[in-house]
C-alpha cells in the first residue's frame, strides 16, 4: 500500500490548531518544528511499530526512522496539516509490514540455498561461503535480460527498499506476479549455487 497523505485510517491524535501550525512550519523547513512533531508523535508511532511483535529492538528503531524519514520528505506533498498523525502512522504500518516481508523474503532464500553440500566438497568458511553466493546473485541479476523480471529482481534484491506488494504497485502489477518471478529468480539461484559446488569451480 503506498504511503498516501489521503489516507485517515487511524484517528488523528492531538491535531490541535497548535500541532498543524508545528506541520506547516515543518513543512517550510523549519528544524525546530521537525523535531517538536518528532517529540509529540514518537510515542504513539513507537507503540504502533512495537505492535508488530516478531520486530526486535533494533528493528523497531529502523523503522520509526525510516517512517519520520520518509514522512518529513513527503511534507509538501500532505493536503492538510490535521493529517498528518494519521499519515505517519501509516507509513509506519507500511514500513513495519515491508520489514517482515523483507525478513521472510531472506529465511526463503536461505532455506532455498540450504542443499547440503557433497561430502567430497570441502566446506567454505560461513563469510566466504555469504559474499559469494552474494556474488552469484549479483552476476545471475546482470545477466539476465532487460524486461520486468529483471526490474523484478533489481528493486527486491539490490535496491532492497521495497517489498514485493510496494514493487507489485510501482510496476502496475498484481503481487502474485511480482511473487512469481521472485520464486522463479530464486529457482534459477538455488540451481546455480548447487551446480558451481558439485563442479567444484569455486574461482
Amino acid at each position: 500500500m503506498a504511503d498516501s497523505p489521503a489516507e485517515r485510517s487511524f484517528p488523528q491524535v492531538g491535531e490541535t490548531d497548535a500541532f498543524a501550525d508545528e506541520v506547516r512550519r515543518a513543512t517550510q523547513g523549519e528544524s525546530s518544528a521537525f523535531g517538536e512533531l518528532y517529540r509529540r508523535t514518537r510515542p504513539l508511532v513507537a507503540r504502533l511499530v512495537a505492535g508488530f511483535g516478531t520486530l526486535d529492538a533494533d528493528e523497531v528503531e529502523d523503522v520509526l526512522q525510516e517512517s519520520y524519514v520518509r514522512a518529513f520528505r513527503g511534507l509538501p506533498r500532505l493536503k492538510e496539516a490535521g493529517a498528518f498523525t494519521p499519515w505517519l502512522l501509516t507509513i509506519a504500518r507500511n514500513r513495519a509490514r515491508s520489514k517482515l516481508e523483507r525478513r521472510t523474503a531472506l529465511r526463503r532464500m536461505e532455506d532455498a540455498l540450504a542443499d547440503p553440500e557433497p561430502e567430497t566438497v570441502p566446506a567454505l568458511p560461513a563469510a566466504l561461503q555469504v559474499e559469494r553466493d552474494i556474488a552469484v546473485v549479483r552476476q545471475l541479476i546482470s545477466e539476465l535480460p532487460e524486461g520486468e523480471e529483471k526490474k523484478t529482481v533489481q528493486l527486491f534484491y539490490l535496491e532492497g527498499q521495497l517489498s514485493a506488494r510496494e514493487i507489485a504497485e510501482q510496476l502496475g502489477v498484481g503481487k502474485s506476479t511480482i511473487t512469481m518471478r521472485l520464486e522463479r529468480f530464486r529457482g534459477r539461484i538455488k540451481r546455480e549455487l548447487l551446480q558451481r559446488v558439485l563442479a567444484g569451480r569455486w574461482d
